[in-house]
C-alpha cells in the first residue's frame, strides 16, 4: 500500500459526489451528515472551541460494520480520515478540514461482569458513561478527570487520573481491543493475539487504527474521600515545596493534583474569594474516612488553608466535578511536559506564571502519576514515561476567542521558562500539533518499535490526523 495522497477541498467534493454517497449509504447504517445538512454546525464541532474545522463527511457509526465500511470508503478514495471518539483531544485531532470524520459517538454499548470485575466499552463511550456503569456494581476504571472525555483517546493516550497512583494507567488496565485496521478488516489484540499491536496501542494513540472495543479489568472503587485545598497565592512556593515532600512519602490511597487558578464563581466558594488566584490541592483518598483524617490533618495542621471542602463522595461525582466549570464550545490552549522531579528552579517559574494568568479559566495543573504507574518498566507499553513522577498541563482557557492570542503566548512562554526542568517529553493527550520532534520525544527509546509497527499495520499512514507516528522505511 503506498502513502497516501494529499488532495484539496476542491478534490473531495469531486470525490464526493452524489453517487459515491449513495454508494456509502447503501453499506452503512448510521448517519452521515454533509455541510448541507442543517445537523452538520453542531456536529463537525468539538470541546474546543479554538478547533474550527470543516470536514467534507461526518460519518456517524452504528456499529461495527459501519466503522469497517468508512475505513474501507476513505482508504479506497484517498480521503483525509480523522477519528472522534469524545472529541476532547485539545488540538482537535478528531476532526480535519476537506475529509471525512469517523464518528463513534452513537457507538455507547457497555457490559460488566460483576464477579470477574471486568467491563467491555464501546469506543464511543465517556469515561462518565463507563463509570456510572461499573459504580452499580462498585467498580471503576482508572481514568481522567473530565468525565465528558472519550474512552478512546484517554485510553490510547496512557490515561492518568485520580486512580493512577493505586491502580496505574488507564492502558495498565487494558486487557483486549477490538480494532479495524487500515485495510479494514478486524482484530482482536491482547496479551495472546496480536500482542505487538496490543503494546503499541497502550500509549501510542490512534495512529495504529480505530479501536471499535475495550476490555478493562475495573477496580473495587465506589466511595472516596475527596475535594480541594486552596492556599493564598502568595504561599505558591511554600506549599509546592510541601507538596513535593507530601508526595514521595504519601500512601498509594493518597492522591492530590496541584493547581495554580482563579477561584470560580461558584456557589462551593465564599464571594470574597470569588476571582481570587490560589494555589491549591484536588485531593481523592482511596482509604477509610479515619485514615483520610489523619493523613489530610498533616497539611491542615503545619499549612492551614484558606478555603477547603473535603468529604465522602461517589468516585462518579468526583469524576465529573469539573464538567460545570468545563463546558464543551470554549476556547483551550494547553502545553505539557512530564517532571521526574519539582526543583526549586521550576517553582520560582510557577510562580512567575502563575501570577500572570491572562484569563479567569487558566490554569496549570500537575498531575501524580508515581508509584503504580511507575512499576511498569518503559519498554513494556507504548507509554514511555513511567520514571516521571508527574505529569504537567499549563492551560489557557476562556469562552471569547479575542482573548485567545493573550492565553496561548502566555502557556507558550510558561512552559518554555519550565521545559528545561522537564523530563523531555510530554503526555501525548496534553499536546498541540507540535511536530515530529516532539513526538518521537515523548515516546523516547519506543518510537522505533512503533513506527515498525505502524509500517505492519498501516504503511500508507492512513491514520494520521493524529500525534502522528510515521511509518519506517
Amino acid at each position: 500500500m503506498g502513502r497516501m495522497q494529499v488532495r484539496t477541498t476542491w478534490d473531495y467534493d469531486v470525490i464526493l459526489g452524489e453517487n459515491v454517497i449513495s454508494e456509502l449509504k447503501a453499506s452503512f447504517r448510521g448517519e452521515l451528515i454533509r455541510p448541507e445538512d442543517e445537523a452538520y454546525e453542531s456536529v463537525r464541532r468539538v470541546y474546543n472551541g479554538m478547533i474550527d474545522k470543516h470536514p467534507r463527511l461526518i460519518a456517524r457509526c452504528a456499529d461495527v460494520a459501519d466503522v469497517m465500511t468508512v475505513v474501507n470508503f476513505a482508504r479506497q478514495n484517498d480521503l483525509l480520515l480523522a477519528v472522534r471518539g469524545g472529541g476532547h483531544n485539545g488540538a482537535g485531532l478528531g476532526t480535519c478540514d476537506g475529509g471525512i470524520v469517523l464518528d463513534l459517538s452513537l457507538m455507547k454499548g457497555i457490559r460488566v461482569d460483576p464477579q470477574s470485575h471486568l467491563l467491555r466499552a464501546d469506543g464511543g463511550c465517556t469515561q462518565g458513561e463507563v463509570n456510572h456503569a461499573g459504580s452499580a456494581f462498585g467498580l471503576t476504571v482508572p481514568v481522567g478527570i473530565v468525565s465528558t472525555t472519550g474512552i478512546g483517546g484517554l485510553t490510547l493516550g496512557g490515561g492518568h487520573g485520580f486512580l493512577t497512583r493505586k491502580y496505574g494507567l488507564a492502558i495498565d488496565n487494558l486487557l483486549e481491543a477490538d480494532v479495524v485496521l487500515a485495510d479494514g478488516h478486524l482484530v482482536t489484540a491482547s496479551a495472546r493475539q496480536n500482542e505487538d499491536l496490543f503494546w503499541a496501542l497502550r500509549g501510542g494513540g490512534g495512529n495504529f487504527g480505530v479501536v471499535t472495543s475495550f476490555l478493562f479489568q475495573a477496580q473495587p472503587v465506589s466511595t472516596v474521600i475527596a475535594g480541594i485545598m486552596l492556599w493564598d497565592f502568595e504561599r505558591t512556593s511554600e506549599m509546592m515545596k510541601w507538596y513535593r515532600e507530601f508526595s514521595r512519602a504519601a500512601s498509594e490511597d493518597v492522591y492530590g493534583f496541584f493547581a495554580i487558578m482563579n477561584v470560580p464563581p461558584a456557589p462551593l466558594f465564599p464571594n470574597h474569594l470569588h476571582g481570587k488566584t490560589v494555589c491549591g490541592v484536588v485531593w481523592c483518598h482511596l482509604g477509610s474516612p479515619e485514615q483520610a483524617e489523619r493523613d489530610l490533618d498533616e497539611v491542615r495542621e503545619s499549612h492551614p488553608p484558606l478555603f477547603e471542602q473535603i468529604g465522602p463522595m461517589p468516585i462518579t461525582a468526583l469524576l465529573g466535578i469539573f464538567d460545570a466549570l468545563l463546558p464543551p464550545g470554549l476556547q483551550w490552549y494547553w502545553k505539557g511536559d512530564f517532571f521526574n522531579e519539582l526543583s526549586d528552579g521550576a517553582i520560582k517559574q510557577h510562580v512567575k506564571f502563575g501570577s500572570q494568568l491572562p484569563t479567569a479559566l487558566s490554569t496549570m495543573h500537575l498531575y501524580p502519576v508515581d508509584s503504580q504507574a511507575n512499576r511498569v518498566g518503559p519498554q513494556e507499553t507504548a507509554f514511555n514515561y513511567r520514571d516521571a513522577k508527574w505529569s504537567m498541563v499549563i492551560a489557557g482557557i476562556d469562552p471569547d476567542p479575542a482573548n485567545n492570542e493573550e492565553m496561548t503566548e502566555w502557556a507558550k512562554e510558561y512552559w518554555s521558562a519550565l521545559h528545561p526542568y522537564s523530563a523531555g517529553g510530554a503526555y501525548v493527550n496534553f499536546m498541540m500539533e507540535e511536530g515530529v520532534d516532539r513526538v518521537r520525544a515523548t515516546y523516547r527509546g519506543n518510537y522505533e518499535r512503533l513506527a515498525a509497527i505502524k509500517a505492519q499495520y498501516d504503511p500508507g499512514n492512513l491514520f494520521r490526523v493524529n500525534q502522528n507516528i510515521r511509518p519506517q522505511g
